[in-house]
């Protein structure tokens, strides 16, 4: 038996995860390169392998071939980006199938996780708490349309397949056509680009601009909910769920409406967050993740992106993510199942129960 990783060379995911199993005592997991898949190179596996599929990461060259040659920071070409990525997905579902290899995870999950509509679709069937969505829009004016239909003065709008916030727009709308965009997209002349600073727009012209431009890739919309704060610093929780449970849990802090760490949110305190809930409420926010993550349940591992309300009672899941598992340093919550461990090292050791006493971090 042996790992074998379809990810990026040189990207931070499969190197950890090479790392979880050299520290569970098992052999350097053979690295299949996005960029080979995605040019339709043959997927080689054998029986007894298991499988693993990790992101395309930042690399350049896989950016490329899934979403067409351009700007890597650009913004946009995702409904693109996600037909090639599902595609590539089906090939290495048949290669295993063929091979008689394991495939730890299941595509056609992964497909659903990468499109926001159809994530919170399913989850909001299921009965877990999610935002309110609002109906498909196609332009501004027909958000715009909704919004003063549904008396809605703030939304999140969202590329249908974006991630790390590409395309996430914070909106608020006031009295007097006074309006609002608070985002890491960037505008100029030639297109829209990603941006590592949170920016906002404040004329209904950039911010009709903006979500036109954003709009042929497809949207999800849905209310904004309001967030919880600690220390004068709204907050929400990245919750890694493995094998059902709820295993490492991250705090994300901001002074604005993103709190994506790469977007200068900052790691927060979960200890202060567990006692802000206290018992009852912090047990019924990890039951919301597991729910959520029990949507999807071929997926050995599901990082939840979980919203505490202000008022610290309720709890809305805004997204779920198939490879929500880079989190360099974390390890697991005390006295779980992966107490003392990183995230990888525990999904080794839930794929392979039977190397669990060999494991270490």
């Amino acid at each position: 038996m042996r790992f074998v990783v379809v990810g990026t060379p040189g990207d931070r995911r499969p190197a950890l995860f090479a790392q979880a199993c050299r520290s569970c005592g098992l052999p350097e997991p053979r690295l299949i390169a996005w960029t080979d898949v995605l040019r339709g190179a043959d997927v080689v596996l054998a029986p007894g392998d298991v499988l693993r599929i990790d992101s395309p990461g930042e690399d350049p060259a896989a950016d490329a071939l899934l979403r067409g040659p351009g700007d890597p920071s650009r913004v946009g070409g995702g409904a693109r980006w996600y037909s090639t990525f599902v595609a590539a997905l089906d090939r290495i579902r048949d290669a295993a199938a063929r091979a008689g290899a394991r495939l730890l995870g299941d595509v056609e999950e992964i497909a659903v996780m990468f499109d926001k509509r159809r994530s919170h679709a399913r989850m909001a069937a299921d009965g877990v708490p999610v935002p309110q969505a609002l109906p498909p829009v196609r332009s501004y004016e027909e958000l715009r349309a909704h919004m003063d239909g549904l008396g809605e003065r703030r939304v999140f709008v969202k590329a249908a397949h974006g991630s790390s916030a590409s395309g996430v727009v914070a909106l608020q709308t006031a009295p007097g056509g006074r309006v609002r965009a608070v985002t890491s997209t960037a505008m100029n002349g030639t297109g829209l680009f990603n941006s590592l600073r949170v920016r906002a727009y404040e004329t209904e012209r950039d911010v009709a601009a903006l979500v036109d431009a954003l709009a042929p890739d497809g949207l999800h919309v849905e209310r904004w909910l309001p967030k919880a704060s600690l220390g004068g610093r709204v907050f929400d929780l990245r919750v890694v769920v493995i094998g059902g449970t709820p295993t490492h849990v991250v705090a994300r802090t901001s002074r604005s409406p993103m709190t994506n760490l790469h977007l200068g949110g900052t790691r927060g305190d979960v200890a202060a967050v567990r006692r802000a809930l206290g018992p009852d409420g912090w047990r019924r926010a990890l039951d919301v993740c597991a729910r959520a993550a029990a949507c999807f349940p071929r997926s050995p591992m599901v990082g939840v992106d979980l919203l505490v309300l202000q008022g610290m009672r309720r709890f809305a899941v805004c997204e779920v993510n198939a490879f929500g598992d880079l989190l360099p340093g974390l390890t697991g919550l005390a006295r779980g199942p992966a107490e003392g461990l990183d995230t990888y090292t525990a999904q080794v050791r839930a794929a392979l129960p039977e190397i669990a006493p060999v494991c270490t971090t």
